[in-house]
């Protein structure tokens, strides 16, 4: 049972062949109505470059690498409306900026794994301003991303710095995606509360292991790729991506009303 008194989703183990699979969906998706999912990698490329331009006003543009590593952190939260969109695709519905977005209102649960995703995302900065401050200096600044480039490669606390940062990341990454991954097209999809739905998506994560983290190094390797230059690749891969984890989610989430289904196999 879930923390609502519902029962839990019954997750399916899962092949490699689902994830090339679940990607080509995802791809005809973002084919079917490219303009919706040009418009959230839009969002999402203007909104990078816009903190980018930030930084670079207030002296802070070696915090680029890291925020541009911390970016695949909240891509589950910012690709949810790509996944409303895959729903309506898949169910018949009429899609439209109004439907989405009244779908999206109507799951105040969402609003609580959008914290968590965002408050990960929080200590992820938190911790690299640390680590600058305790390998780097304590009043660390650089004049241009091309000298914080150079100090991290050529010096041994800069490799060092490197070396943890990467590490400590990785290990952010993973344990958020494991927490997202399924829960948030589960959220929009069933009436449950967000506890169980991050539980199920750790769930997915430990029943299909080499599956579950080769899908997380394609979005890692695709975000940082597209990143570069000034975040335009994004304008596709977003979609894409967003796409794809509604037909993953699909794939790993028993349907309702199905003879996996627990309430079923009770009767």
């Amino acid at each position: 049972m879930s923390v609502s008194g519902k029962f839990d989703p019954v997750v399916r183990r899962i092949r490699v062949a689902d994830i090339a699979e679940a990607l080509g969906q995802g791809l005809r998706d973002f084919q079917a109505v490219p303009l919706y999912g040009l418009m959230f990698g839009a969002i999402y490329m203007l909104g990078g470059n816009a903190i980018l331009l930030c930084l670079t006003a207030l002296g802070m543009v070696y915090l680029a690498y890291p925020l541009a590593a911390g970016f695949a952190l909240i891509g589950p939260f910012v690709a949810i409306g790509l996944y409303e969109i895959s729903r309506r695709r898949e169910a018949g519905e009429p899609i439209s900026l109004g439907a989405i977005w009244s779908k999206l209102r109507s799951r105040g649960e969402i609003g609580w794994m959008a914290f968590v995703t965002l408050f990960v995302f929080v200590i992820w900065m938190y911790q690299v301003r640390l680590l600058l401050a305790l390998l780097l200096g304590l009043n660390v600044s650089f004049s241009s991303l091309r000298e914080f480039i150079t100090v991290v490669l050529t010096t041994d606390e800069g490799l060092l710095f490197l070396a943890i940062g990467n590490a400590d990341g990785a290990a952010l990454s993973l344990i958020l995606f494991s927490l997202t991954v399924i829960s948030f097209p589960l959220l929009l999809d069933r009436e449950v509360d967000f506890v169980t739905a991050m539980i199920t998506s750790v769930r997915a994560v430990v029943t299909s292991p080499l599956p579950m983290i080769g899908w997380a190094a394609v979005i890692v390797v695709l975000l940082i790729v597209s990143a570069i230059p000034y975040f335009l690749g994004l304008l596709v891969t977003i979609p894409v991506l967003g796409h794809t984890t509604w037909h993953l989610y699909r794939r790993v989430v028993v349907p309702v009303g199905s003879f996996a289904d627990p309430i079923l196999r009770r009767e």
